[in-house]
């Protein structure tokens, strides 16, 4: 199942009414954290380390639904942490869906399969299941024993039942490309509605070195392109340009916003330096230029798809090669 039209049309349409008025820096996606407790300890992981000392709270449902009024963006992605854990998870899909919201329910999918009568069937919500390899990887990747099979079977049971199923995957130091591929094609033949590829963001407070640098991320994401670019890939093609060396980029790291229990994250989904009360005083008073590859050493490595999707849709309008890829990428393939 392809995305449905409906879906591009509202972002294209987003996209438009933003240009039209001349807004400079405006939300993509919003990155909603209604919890950071989870049911898992993943190795990767900033948030469980990150927020240690506030892993207790929970925002409401009514902060929930207000951050998405609050923030514009035609996609919300309900994060956290495990967002399925948190107590009135149907009820913000529910409202999030019924304010129009195109909803990525991203989930490791341990709890999926038995609570899927939870979440409505419409086409505006997507779960998004997170898979870091085949079997023994991911197992390994979790800390978790039969966690890729929980998560297989939650993802064929939800595809049977009806739902938008995508897939999203982090490639780290140690992921072997040739597993990342053969990964791809496995998910494309239970129906994957799209698959969503990123290099790890390499968080200060994860010791373990297990994150890949700038140089060693294009040389990993040029082998994985060959095997999966005939497949249905989340990732738009000029963000692949720019994983395999082929294209330069600046971050928009408020195209990503982040509202977590603690507030709005500043300046970025991966790095906090502060927590801002309302979405417009992240957006006004965070100094944006002190940010990026060259201007904070923490952005030197990263070329996470939150920083850089949206850059690249943004991209694509100034060459029209790069319009003719995003063309064909949203309606012709």
């Amino acid at each position: 199942m392809s995305v449905p039209l409906s879906q591009k049309v509202a972002v294209m349409r987003y996209l438009a009414r933003m240009r039209r008025n001349g807004t400079e820096k405006f939300p993509w996606v919003l990155m909603l954290e209604p919890t950071h407790r989870c049911n898992v300890s993943c190795d990767g992981c900033g948030r469980i380390r990150e927020y240690a000392d506030t892993m207790h709270l929970n925002m409401s449902l009514e902060e929930c639904l207000a951050a998405v009024d609050e923030c514009p963006a035609p996609v919300v992605s309900i994060c956290g942490g495990e967002p399925t854990i948190y107590p009135h998870i149907a009820d913000l899909v529910s409202g999030c869906v019924a304010r129009g919201r195109f909803v990525y329910l991203c989930t490791n999918a341990l709890t999926l399969k038995r609570t899927l009568d939870r979440y409505p069937k419409d086409e505006h919500l997507i779960l998004n299941i997170h898979l870091d390899g085949l079997a023994k990887t991911h197992d390994m990747v979790m800390n978790l024993p039969g966690a890729f099979q929980r998560a297989t079977e939650a993802l064929i049971a939800a595809k049977e039942a009806g739902y938008r199923v995508c897939t999203n995957t982090t490639v780290f130091k140690e992921s072997d490309p040739q597993e990342v591929i053969a990964l791809c094609r496995y998910l494309q033949g239970l129906g994957v509605e799209a698959m969503l590829l990123s290099p790890g963001f390499s968080y200060t407070a994860v010791k373990a070195d297990i994150f890949l640098g700038r140089e060693k991320i294009k040389e990993t994401f040029r082998i994985i392109w060959e095997g999966v670019k005939d497949l249905s890939l989340g990732n738009t093609p000029v963000y692949w340009d720019f994983l395999r060396g082929e294209k330069e980029l600046d971050c928009t790291a408020w195209a990503n916003p982040t509202r977590n229990p603690n507030g709005w994250k500043g300046p970025c989904y991966l790095i906090t330096d502060a927590h801002h009360k309302t979405f417009q005083d992240l957006i006004r008073n965070t100094p944006w230029e002190k940010y990026g590859t060259g201007r904070d050493p923490r952005c030197a490595q990263c070329m996470v798809h939150c920083g850089y999707e949206a850059s690249a849709i943004q991209a694509a309008g100034e060459s029209l090669k790069d319009t003719w890829k995003m063309f064909k990428w949203s309606f012709l393939s």
